[in-house]
C-alpha cells in the first residue's frame, strides 16, 4: 500500500494513536517522540526526522506483521517522501540488529517487546552482515534513527504535535515530486 498524500500519510499515522505495538506509549505518541529527538541531534536533517516520524507506519498499515513492518512502512512512503526516508525506515529493524551484534551493552538497553520483535526480525547479525551494515550508504543515520528508536518511550513526554509536522512532511512530498 503506498500513502499517496501527506493527508493521507497523516490520517495513517494519527491511527497510531489507538495502535500499541506492546510498549508503554502508543504508536503515534512514539513515533512523534522519535521525531522529536531527530529533530534535536540531527536540526539540519528533515529527512532523517521524517523518517523518525514515520518510522513504524508498517506497523499501523500491517499491526500483525512486526518481522515486516519496516519493509511495509518503507514501500508505503518511499513513493510520497522520497529514497533516502524510505531506506531509512526500512532499514530501521536491522539497525537494531547491527546494534546488538557490535554493542554488548545495547541488548540490555532494549524494552520487553523489542528483545521479542529482535528474534522475529532475525535476530543478532553475524560478521558478514555487520560489516556490509557498516559500509553501508546510510550507517550513520540508521544508527541514529534506531537510538532515537530505543529512547522514544517515554510517558508524558511533551513533544511537538503531529500537525506540526504537516509543512515539512509537503516540502519533502513536493522535492519528491520535482525528481
Amino acid at each position: 500500500m503506498s500513502l499517496s498524500t501527506v493527508d493521507a500519510l497523516l490520517d495513517t499515522l494519527r491511527r497510531g494513536a489507538s495502535a500499541h505495538d506492546g510498549e508503554v506509549v502508543d504508536l503515534l505518541e512514539h513515533m512523534l517522540q522519535c521525531a522529536a529527538l531527530l529533530v534535536e541531534s540531527a536540526p539540519e536533517d528533515l529527512e532523517l526526522q521524517a523518517a523518525g516520524l514515520v518510522h513504524d507506519v508498517g506497523t499501523v498499515l500491517e499491526p500483525s506483521g512486526p518481522a515486516t513492518h519496516a519493509v511495509t512502512g518503507a514501500g508505503a512512503v518511499g513513493p510520497l517522501l522520497g529514497a533516502r526516508v524510505a531506506a531509512l525506515v526500512a532499514g530501521h529493524d536491522h539497525a537494531k540488529r547491527y546494534l546488538v551484534s557490535a554493542d554488548p551493552a545495547y541488548r540490555a538497553q532494549l524494552s520487553e517487546m523489542s528483545v521479542v520483535t529482535l528474534a522475529l526480525q532475525g535476530g543478532d547479525m553475524d560478521a558478514a552482515e555487520r560489516t556490509q551494515f557498516e559500509t553501508g550508504e546510510h550507517f550513520d543515520a540508521l544508527v541514529a534513527l534506531r537510538r532515537a528508536d530505543d529512547a522514544a518511550k517515554t510517558i508524558g513526554r511533551i513533544v511537538p504535535s503531529l500537525d506540526e509536522w504537516e509543512e515539512p512532511l509537503e516540502r519533502l512530498a513536493e522535492r519528491q515530486s520535482r525528481s
